[in-house]
């Protein structure tokens, strides 16, 4: 085996390898004497048939197998002999015909094509300066809240009349896809609530004005991001039957509310919903701050990225810019932009998610930080409560699906990650009002 290097740049290297067709012969010679003592030939006692004869019964898949075998260890042989770091997996390119080298009457010839991981250092996060947001909690917040709470608990009772906002409508139904139904798409005695969002979006404003023993055939589409991916993004209809219509009566905010709910009085309830609601100030406020501890990295860190990395995650990108925009009936040209600007937009996109994933693996690496499988278990579950009914589906995809097990334990790590800088960083806090605290930081532009 020939290894040659054909193209050296700092983050991209080029190999050609070539197995000349003497060897990949004698490969297969010496495969084929491993298995002569296994094989029965009519016309041979077992085990005595000669090499020659196996070759031409067998030569040619032994051959396919051989030349295989050959590219993956060449490909390995690149990595290891080099003291290369790849970015990504390494490609293989053939020269000239593989056929012809299955076929003995050439040699194995083939590129391998490596993409590095950049050498860079990571700035120390004890340096970095980020800015906390927070806010303070409102008396009034908190009867708004203690309102939404006895709204849910609150007694519905039977209506005669068309289905509404906030009712409820006990319902059998059964979704299908081209006709075909599918998987967890039926239930029965269903109680649903109208403009709760619990069903697929669309679903629920179409039984709005329903009356009991209404059938309707209700249609509506899978988000794109579905976690079947056999159905996501797809046309369904769903054949409904509303059963019983139900309205709901005021709720009083009381002590005997809070015994509902199984405390002791009002004023435990109140307790009860003040924590609740510092733990949800409390989770905005930490979206803010990891926005602003990926900014803090991101200026702290100019290196050049491995091309492929960068255009493995813009095509991601770009993949779900052109989904919206279908979805959306739109174009570039809607959004105020050239489709090269809005490319050149994603594309500034992709260099900072890559960079930032690359300063974030080796802090973690560095640090010892991790994310153990009971994590990415519990991560699992939680998703699955999302989906009513159909947990067991939820659970069977990811069992079966390392790249989605990936995509799960990720934000995990990264959310560790962001944790450890923000408690070796200087954090300075700045009181804001609620609705800046929960505005999503997605929206704020990159610093």
């Amino acid at each position: 085996m020939q290894i040659s290097e054909t193209v050296s740049q700092d983050l991209h290297k080029q190999f050609t390898v070539t197995v000349a067709a003497s060897e990949l012969d004698s490969r297969v010679n010496a495969r084929l004497e491993e298995m002569k003592p296994r094989v029965n030939l009519k016309g041979f006692r077992p085990g005595k048939a000669p090499v020659s004869f196996l070759k031409k019964q067998f030569g040619k898949s032994i051959m396919g197998e051989v030349v295989e075998a050959a590219v993956n260890e060449g490909s390995q042989k690149v990595i290891a002999d080099n003291k290369l770091k790849p970015a990504l997996q390494p490609r293989v390119e053939p020269v000239g015909s593989v056929e012809d080298a299955v076929e003995g009457k050439a040699d194995l010839t083939f590129k391998v094509i490596v993409d590095l991981m950049p050498e860079f250092a990571v700035t120390d996060p004890a340096k970095l300066s980020v800015e906390r947001i927070t806010a303070d909690i409102t008396d009034a917040e908190v009867d708004e809240a203690l309102d939404r709470l006895a709204k849910n608990v609150r007694n519905y009772s039977t209506k005669d009349g068309a289905a509404a906002k906030d009712d409820v409508v006990l319902i059998d139904y059964e979704g299908s896809i081209d006709g075909v139904p599918f998987d967890g798409g039926k239930g029965e005695d269903f109680n649903l609530t109208l403009g709760t969002g619990t069903f697929i979006p669309g679903f629920e404003d179409q039984l709005i004005g329903a009356t009991a023993g209404d059938k309707r055939d209700v249609k509506v589409t899978f988000p794109t991001e579905y976690h079947a991916p056999e159905m996501a993004g797809k046309d369904a209809t769903f054949a409904v039957t509303v059963k019983e219509v139900k309205t709901p009566e005021d709720a009083k905010i009381d002590d005997e509310l809070a015994k509902k709910l199984g405390l002791d009085d009002l004023a435990t309830l109140k307790a009860r919903v003040k924590e609740q609601l510092e733990a949800d100030y409390k989770a905005a406020s930490r979206l803010h701050l990891k926005r602003r501890v990926l900014d803090a990295l991101d200026a702290a860190h100019d290196f050049p990225l491995p091309p492929a990395m960068v255009e493995h995650e813009f095509n991601n990108i770009w993949a779900q810019v052109l989904d919206e925009l279908k979805r959306e009936n739109k174009t570039p040209a809607d959004e105020g932009k050239t489709e090269d600007e809005l490319k050149a937009e994603y594309r500034k996109i992709a260099e900072r998610r890559v960079r930032l994933g690359l300063v974030l693996g080796k802090l973690g690496e560095q640090n010892g930080i991790s994310v153990q499988n009971e994590e990415v278990q519990r991560a699992i579950m939680a998703r699955a409560r999302q989906f009513p009914g159909q947990e067991q589906q939820v659970f069977q995809f990811y069992a079966q699906n390392q790249q989605a097990q990936a995509e799960i334990r990720a934000p995990l790590f990264e959310d560790k990650v962001v944790d450890f800088i923000a408690e070796l960083a200087t954090v300075n806090e700045r009181k804001v009002d609620k609705d800046v605290l929960f505005a999503d930081p997605e929206d704020e532009p990159a610093k």
